[in-house]
């Protein structure tokens, strides 16, 4: 008899945790929820704790500064100092009470700094958002400086609670900025190969597995293309073999693999690029993908195709905190209306018209 066919309801096993289904919730920035202090307010427990009810099996908390010079803006959570615990505490009894596996992802905005909060700091000296002006190359000091940043952030997210923690490695934000050639051009032990440009984040799994224990999830959110996928999953085994238990594949900062072409499949290019970490980790870590999965359909169709392992929710999520059950159990949902603006993004009103209408 062949494998049974796995289902989206089925639990998965991530490290030594269960996850109750295989759908997850995609670290979404909500960027006026926070105050100048980086804590976490009301409405972030209420945005969490609605996802969780509703069944969604993990959730990553969005995108937390480990300094506040890393932030995206000055309402931007943080976990960089002791006194932010508490909230996020409260955050994750709230989800935990649904069966809810919780992350937090950890970041820092490296070169692309917002200079409201600090200046712009990289791998190396290359243009910031501003193409006229350099990023400070970071000093050695520097870097072990931002690898003790991250860990202390985990450490404190272990004392909230969290089941884990996720590196933000994509995006263009600092850790991808150190895996990328296009922004890192450094000649010493943390530029060059591809285990030297992954160095940098391989140090913080590994000393946040030491500071956290055996039990505490590590993933990295990790580009499924920097800048061909083979080259994005010779980054992925060093963070594997550095002990990072879960791959969250999205996009990075270079794109260029000619392999990487529409073949007619219900997906896009970007969770094809999970598809393809999947078929190569397969056994070893599990692999999740990302983007644009509005319709149920869909998001069953890539886990019982055993095309990958979860399907992390984003946008569909937002539009309908119930998404989930539409998924696990065909209840009826609300679309994302796939605006070319998300309402939830930077500087907009945080006016879904997709909740609104379901509401």
């Amino acid at each position: 008899m062949g494998k049974e066919m796995t289902k989206i309801s089925d639990p998965i096993r991530i490290n030594r945790t269960t996850v109750k289904n295989r759908l997850t919730m995609a670290p979404t920035v909500k960027f006026d929820y926070a105050e100048d202090d980086g804590k976490v307010t009301p409405k972030h427990i209420e945005h969490y704790r609605e996802r969780a009810e509703h069944q969604c099996g993990m959730i990553c908390v969005e995108a937390t500064a480990v300094t506040p010079e890393g932030r995206f803006c000055k309402t931007h959570l943080g976990l960089w100092e002791d006194g932010q615990i508490e909230g996020h505490r409260t955050l994750v009894e709230e989800c935990h009470k649904f069966g809810t596996v919780m992350l937090i992802q950890l970041n820092h905005t490296g070169i692309t700094a917002n200079p409201e909060c600090g200046p712009a700091i990289g791998p190396s000296a290359v243009p910031t958002r501003d193409e006229n002006v350099l990023a400070k190359e970071m000093s050695l000091d520097e870097i072990h400086s931002m690898q003790e940043a991250y860990v202390a952030a985990a450490v404190r997210a272990k004392k909230a609670g969290y089941d884990g923690i996720q590196l933000h490695g994509c995006h263009s934000y600092l850790i991808n900025q150190f895996i990328a050639l296009k922004t890192n051009h450094r000649t010493d032990e943390y530029g060059g190969s591809a285990e030297n440009r992954a160095r940098f984040a391989c140090e913080i799994i590994r000393a946040i597995r030491q500071q956290c224990g055996d039990d505490f999830i590590i993933s990295i959110r990790t580009p499924g293309v920097e800048p061909t996928v083979a080259m994005a999953i010779e980054i992925a085994e060093e963070y594997v073999k550095a002990g990072c238990d879960y791959l969250q594949v999205s996009t990075g900062i270079e794109w260029d693999d000619p392999t990487l072409v529409e073949d007619g499949s219900p997906y896009n290019l970007i969770c094809a690029m999970g598809v393809r970490f999947h078929e190569h980790f397969k056994g070893r870590v599990p692999v999740s993908c990302v983007n644009s999965i509005f319709e149920p359909d869909l998001a069953r169709y890539l886990v019982e195709n055993d095309l990958v392992d979860t399907v992390d929710l984003g946008r569909a999520i937002l539009a309908d905190p119930a998404f989930c059950e539409a998924v696990l159990q065909g209840a009826p949902f609300v679309k994302c209306f796939d605006c070319p603006r998300c309402q939830y993004g930077p500087f907009t009103p945080h006016k879904c018209p997709a909740l609104l209408k379901r509401s």
